[in-house]
């Protein structure tokens, strides 16, 4: 009690303008991360280092300023080098979401411009190919250039129609049974092989490597992906590792006309227009 006290004494002799802009500069930074990585793998790692740091400097505090236990301090010191060095390696996927996302830019934003023109086109080939149970993966390239995963499939640079996604993803082609790759109102390569999800961040033992593909690929980008469940015909679609499933024809065209709006994540917008949707036809009902 008499270490807090003093801390608080020392504190108070500070003008209280200063501490107070401190210590909402420091509550929107925590904010900020807290709201960023809210419904991501992340969180629940964040609340726990949190927990580990906070609690491991009050107990320090308490303990080495009444009973001066040096190498303690020594080895506390150590310990937030460690965790650190943990924690870049574990929120890595976070790290560069959020620096691709400080480094967006209004040249690269065009590309969600030029989608707006091909996204009917994507929209006939995903419920066509929905309706027969033909499994798909489209990517759609956003900001973040995804040229790494382009260089494993095969160049089209070919314009977007529902024809040459259909075809492209007819059984016993060499290319279906991977992804397609849509930039602006190209499609821009098939074939491409991309990272699945790693064990244990999947919510339910019953995706394939399609949805797995679909949420590894947007967890380390912005891309949006759609994935054509190839025993159900269920739609998908993941954004930020998110993925959400069973989507219509009017929540698929939604979610890509939503693609122009860079002010709210479009799997916000999704949930959004299905509860609109869904409060619609119980007042039709009533």
């Amino acid at each position: 009690m008499e270490t807090l006290i003093d801390y608080f004494s020392r504190v108070a002799r500070y003008d209280w303008w200063v501490v107070a802009i401190e210590l909402l500069l420091i509550g929107l930074v925590v904010y900020w991360a807290v709201d960023f990585l809210e419904g991501t793998r992340g969180e629940r790692l964040f609340h726990g280092v949190m927990f580990i740091l906070i609690a491991g400097f009050l107990i320090l505090k308490l303990v080495v300023g009444r009973f001066a236990f040096e190498r303690l301090q020594y080895l506390y010191n150590g310990f937030l080098i460690a965790v650190l060095i943990i924690a870049v390696a574990a929120f890595q996927p976070e790290i560069r979401r959020a620096l691709m996302r400080i480094g967006r830019t209004d040249f690269l934003a065009r590309s969600s411009r030029l989608l707006s023109r091909s996204a009917e086109e994507i929209i006939a080939a995903v419920t066509g190919l929905a309706a027969i149970k033909t499994g798909a993966i489209i990517v759609i390239e956003r900001q973040v250039a995804l040229g790494e995963f382009i260089e494993t499939g095969v160049s089209l640079d070919a314009k977007v129609t529902a024809e040459l996604i259909k075809t492209i993803f007819y059984p016993g082609t060499s290319l279906h049974d991977m992804s397609l790759i849509i930039r602006g109102d190209r499609i821009v390569a098939a074939g491409v092989q991309l990272p699945l999800a790693e064990a244990g961040s999947v919510d339910g033992t019953e995706l394939g490597s399609r949805h797995r593909a679909a949420i590894g690929i947007t967890t380390g980008s912005d891309a949006i992906c759609l994935v054509i469940s190839e025993e159900t015909g269920v739609i998908s679609v993941a954004q930020n590792g998110t993925l959400t499933r069973n989507l219509d024809e009017l929540q698929l065209r939604n979610c890509l006309i939503g693609t122009m709006d860079e002010t709210k994540p479009i799997i916000e917008k999704i949930l959004k227009f299905s509860r609109r949707s869904g409060d619609q036809k119980t007042n039709d009902s009533v």
